[in-house]
């Protein structure tokens, strides 16, 4: 991931920021992420086409940088869901909720980078090698959730869980993005019924019977995994 722009520490500096940061969010959620241009942008903020590029060197970084923030802002609120969260049922579905909870406001901004969210050769994708940082941090959370969660994971599946929990989470984020129901309320049971069976498929994946279908299914994690 390239070297994030360094964040000025001056109060004014990093106001100026902020408004172009929020002015860009607002404007890719009304024209879309192709169709506003830096100039618009730097317009919306009030400040200079010049000023816009000193803060940012293109839409991309603008992205980026809404990206990073939001996990920087994001790690105390999840990690206060988990506090008092017990099983995997429960600590998944908290985990999952303050992303929802967190983009709530700038779902038509994730709506706009769909588009091209899928392919891992965009660099604004969440597969990209430059989120990597991001979805490592992500990852590592998945991990913690899995530690004392009341289920016994076999050892062959435990190195393969977080990535596929982590996958679990962005099939739900993407659900939510498209969901057009009133405040989002699908997402909701779907994410409620969704972590629950994937706890009880986790649980019943470490009896001696289901071995070859895990075998078969770790066969698949793992081809899916090398696709890249």
């Amino acid at each position: 991931m390239p070297d994030r722009p360094e964040i000025k520490t001056a109060p004014k500096s990093e106001e100026t920021r902020e408004r172009i940061l929020h002015a860009a969010l607002q404007l890719f959620q009304k024209r879309g992420f192709e169709a506003a241009t830096m100039r618009e942008i730097a317009e919306h903020a009030g400040v200079a086409t010049g000023a816009a590029y000193y803060y940012f060197a293109s839409k991309d970084a603008i992205v980026m940088d809404f990206y990073q923030r939001s996990c920087e802002r994001m790690q105390p609120l999840i990690k206060a869901a988990l506090r008092d969260a017990t099983g995997l049922e429960e600590r998944l579905g908290a985990l999952i909720r303050v992303k929802l909870t967190h983009f709530a406001p700038n779902r038509g901004v994730l709506r706009a980078l769909l588009r091209n969210g899928a392919d891992p050769s965009y660099p604004l994708s969440p597969f990209s090698p430059q989120t990597k940082p991001i979805r490592d941090i992500d990852l590592d959370w998945f991990r913690r959730i899995l530690v004392d969660c009341g289920i016994r994971i076999p050892k062959d599946l435990h190195t393969h869980l977080p990535s596929v929990l982590w996958f679990f989470q962005m099939g739900v984020i993407f659900f939510w993005v498209i969901d057009e129901s009133p405040g989002q309320e699908r997402t909701g049971r779907l994410l409620r019924i969704a972590a629950k069976s994937v706890a009880s498929l986790i649980r019943v994946s470490a009896l001696p019977l289901l071995r070859p279908v895990r075998k078969t299914a770790l066969e698949m994690i793992e081809l899916v995994s090398g696709a890249g």
